[in-house]
């Protein structure tokens, strides 16, 4: 039933992963045309996101598990989902800090013609503070042993920034197709 959960919880950051450099390229296709600098930058980020967590994911459902199920577990301790100071942690915590940035680097396009564009930007922004200041307040306190602390924080704000941005994203999109 564990084996069940786990494999569901990584295919759903690799959708995930994917549907939010479609995200991305829907905003950068939204930017005027003087902040298209600043969509492309979030959409390289984000492309970068995507990368490092679809290879981390990728490599826990095709190497990592099948050979955890065949007892072949040399080697594995380093890689695995399990292992707090691992290389799958690394790589979660470089993928949705990089998220956090893409973020940040889009949050100039909504200039703020209206209510929901500012929320908008303020919500890339505050996203960005946070992850940033949670890694900065984690590392501070426990150093190189941040473990899972700072990869919970950052997968918390980002899927909040997600849907809380998505939601409005979809008023401002609607918008713009009546207009």
């Amino acid at each position: 039933m564990l084996e069940l959960f786990i494999r569901l919880r990584i295919k759903l950051h690799i959708i995930k992963s994917l549907k939010k450099n479609n995200l991305m390229v829907c905003i950068h296709q939204y930017a005027s045309q003087d902040k298209k600098v600043f969509s492309q930058i979030g959409l390289t980020f984000a492309v970068i996101s995507a990368s490092v967590l679809l290879i981390d994911y990728f490599v826990q459902l095709s190497v990592i598990q099948p050979s955890l199920l065949n007892g072949e577990t040399d080697g594995i301790p380093i890689l695995t989902q399990f292992n707090p100071h691992g290389l799958f942690i690394a790589l979660e915590d470089l993928g949705y800090f990089m998220m956090s940035i893409a973020f940040l680097s889009i949050a100039p396009v909504f200039s703020g013609k209206n209510k929901v564009e500012k929320a908008i930007r303020w919500i890339f922004i505050i996203n960005f503070i946070l992850t940033m200041g949670s890694f900065i307040l984690i590392s501070a306190i426990y150093g190189i042993f941040r473990e899972y602390r700072f990869e919970v924080a950052a997968i918390s704000f980002d899927w909040l920034a997600l849907i809380i941005s998505g939601i409005l994203l979809s008023i401002v999109f609607r918008r713009a197709i009546k207009s």
